[in-house]
């Protein structure tokens, strides 16, 4: 036999042997009779076997929406089920059981699983679990989720219709939370850059709130920021945080020649490089470095 057809086989032996191994451990994972702690742990090394065959999948489905056991083992299921999902072409035959799974699971009892399975179907882009998230916030009785969490989802996959409805939420908060999440949701609207020059230049307002104004300018509007952050920098009275953002967006995204060129500024971060608080001083020597001065 040549050498090639033995390591042809000896790599089957080894596929065989890790199969068998994964179907293993799936069984162990399904048994009622283990250990909730090695049920847990035999379904995480157990992606592999799940899509084998429609026995297995179903079989994982099942503990997924079963609401007599316990919701650790019930998130591991789902996490196993996620992670198989990865191997797209693999995971193809069981993709529409598993979105139909995370529907169920959706409107469970338990905060977790509902919470969990909304994540995973706003990440396959599911227009069911976008419709479900939004009626939520527009009518509370019928939210899934606290509100703050709702807009957290429907940030990582934004369609133009949630911008509505987070800038309500934002008009009127349930939580300061709330407001904030709905404010991050925003900074993907090019419309809303003029709210959030107004927040970023509002001393009133929280410095977290002008924080997230400024990186929201800084994706949708970067020459607003820069010009905001010339005129906070001029801004002895402003807050030391405040102006070190503002220092950092003119470092890294200002025109060289411009800046090094405006006196009046650089006078300014000469002023916070001797009296600004230490972590502030670094900063404002490092700018200084930058820009020749």
């Amino acid at each position: 036999m040549s050498k090639t057809r033995k390591t042809a086989k000896k790599t089957s032996r080894k596929k065989s042997t890790a199969k068998k191994s994964a179907r293993t451990r799936l069984s162990a994972a399904l048994s009622a009779k283990s250990a909730t702690k090695q049920r847990i742990a035999a379904l995480a090394e157990s992606p592999g076997a799940v899509c084998e065959s429609d026995a297995n999948l179903q079989s994982v489905l099942k503990l997924l929406r079963d609401t007599d056991e316990s919701v650790e083992v019930r998130l591991a299921a789902m996490n196993t089920l996620a992670t198989a999902a990865f191997s797209v072409v693999a995971f193809e035959p069981c993709h529409n059981d598993y979105i139909a799974a995370l529907r169920d699971v959706s409107t469970d009892p338990d905060p977790k699983i509902r919470e969990n399975a909304l994540e995973l179907l706003v990440g396959e882009k599911d227009n069911y679990a976008q419709k479900k998230l939004l009626d939520g916030l527009k009518k509370p009785d019928k939210a899934l989720v606290a509100p703050e969490k709702a807009l957290q989802i429907l940030g990582s996959d934004i369609h133009a219709e949630s911008y509505p409805v987070a800038r309500e939420i934002f008009n009127k908060p349930p939580s300061e939370v709330a407001r904030r999440e709905a404010l991050r949701l925003l900074s993907a609207d090019a419309t809303a850059a003029p709210l959030f020059e107004k927040l970023l230049r509002d001393k009133d307002e929280q410095r977290e709130v002008r924080q997230i104004s400024a990186s929201a300018l800084h994706a949708i509007n970067p020459k607003k920021l820069q010009t905001h952050a010339r005129e906070m920098l001029l801004d002895d009275s402003d807050y030391d945080d405040i102006r070190a953002t503002s220092l950092a967006a003119v470092k890294q995204f200002g025109d060289q020649e411009a800046v090094a060129a405006d006196t009046e500024l650089m006078k300014h971060v000469g002023k916070m490089s001797k009296k600004a608080a230490p972590k502030y001083k670094k900063s404002a020597k490092q700018f200084l470095e930058k820009y020749g001065k």
